[in-house]
């Protein structure tokens, strides 16, 4: 058994409208009216409300930079990663020092020393910590996290992980880059952080604020490597994202989740409650035809997806979280968290509430 003791997530201080963030975008990649109008179509049917930028807006102005952008987020990556996990080891009634391992997942920045190391100095965690540097899973690598803390407490029941995932989107965008793709990404992605921490059997007393993790699967599809992910290249990363990714989520999610359901006796039908990657309104549409869900059991992965946008790996343990706080499920109950990301793939935890 793995016991998710807590889970929290945090976001930038700096948050905007969707039109502001349009007028930016507009501004700083200098759109014709032509493709000013394409990028005002396209921000308003994104589905997002407001996001959280890590740098003030002002500042993206003079971003030029690849190096600059990287140090931006090292910075900001480091002060965010530091906020989550403090704030969920509190929540877990535990401290720094209680830490054995530490895995730290990102897509949107290079460091070396790796995150986790940053954040093990600026915390003060023990000297003898594991640390797990995760790097490239993009939007799935949040639920990737949740499957490698449990394989790391199963191995190890006495002790405590922690998984930091950090996600600064602003600091990809491309101001050269006019594609339909990159206008299209510009009124999606926001910056935000999140964590969670893990105990084994040995630990684990059922008095976490989370669920129990009871088993994960992973899945990757053959010959889709440029359905998603980044480019990189001189100046920064490049965004890839492909149109048929809806079209994937559909085709391949219901023979996947069926599949690794009924080797543990289950059925969509015994889902109560659905932790989902919103990835952006044409994903969440074929996710929730692809299963067959029931009217608004994605509700929490709509919400969230319009209040922060996509947050990449960070989105789903945002989503988590609102889903304790606010939609606390039936106790003994089955959930299933998911999403999808570069590769292409899939990764499925399934949760008891």
């Amino acid at each position: 058994m793995t016991q998710l003791a807590a889970v929290h997530g945090v976001l930038p201080d700096h948050r905007y409208p969707q039109a502001e963030l349009t007028d930016l975008f507009a501004e700083v990649c200098r759109l014709d009216d032509t493709q000013r109008r394409f990028l005002e179509r396209v921000h308003a049917g994104a589905g997002v409300q407001t996001r959280h930028l890590v740098l003030p807006i002002d500042e993206y102005r003079t971003l030029k930079t690849f190096d600059a952008a990287n140090d931006a987020f090292l910075t900001g990556a480091v002060d965010l990663g530091c906020r989550a996990i403090d704030a969920a080891l509190t929540d877990a009634g535990l401290a720094a020092d209680d830490v054995d391992a530490i895995i730290a997942v990102t897509t949107t920045g290079l460091a070396i020393p790796s995150l986790d190391a940053h954040i093990a100095g600026r915390l003060g965690l023990r000297e003898d910590v594991k640390r797990t540097p995760i790097v490239g899973l993009g939007c799935a690598a949040g639920a990737v996290g949740i499957s490698r803390l449990h394989d790391y407490v199963r191995a190890w029941p006495d002790q405590v992980a922690v998984l930091v995932v950090i996600e600064l989107c602003s600091l990809t965008v491309q101001y050269d880059d006019r594609s339909a793709t990159n206008l299209v990404a510009s009124g999606l992605f926001g910056d935000g952080a999140a964590a969670v921490v893990a105990t084994g059997a040995g630990r684990a007393d059922g008095s976490g604020r989370g669920p129990t993790v009871k088993a994960t699967r992973s899945a990757l599809y053959p010959g889709t490597l440029r359905t998603m992910g980044f480019d990189v290249g001189a100046s920064g990363l490049k965004v890839v994202l492909g149109t048929e990714v809806p079209e994937l989520a559909e085709r391949h999610l219901r023979r996947n989740v069926d599949t690794f359901l009924a080797e543990h006796g289950l059925s969509r039908r015994d889902i109560t409650t659905w932790v989902s990657h919103p990835g952006g309104p044409k994903v969440l549409e074929a996710i929730e035809s692809g299963l067959e869900l029931p009217e608004g059991a994605l509700g929490a992965s709509w919400n969230s997806l319009r209040r922060i946008g996509n947050v990449s790996s960070a989105s789903v343990l945002h989503i988590l979280e609102d889903t304790l706080r606010d939609r606390t499920p039936q106790r003994g109950t089955p959930g299933m968290l998911l999403a999808m990301g570069p590769g292409f793939s899939s990764e499925l935890v399934l949760l008891q509430w």
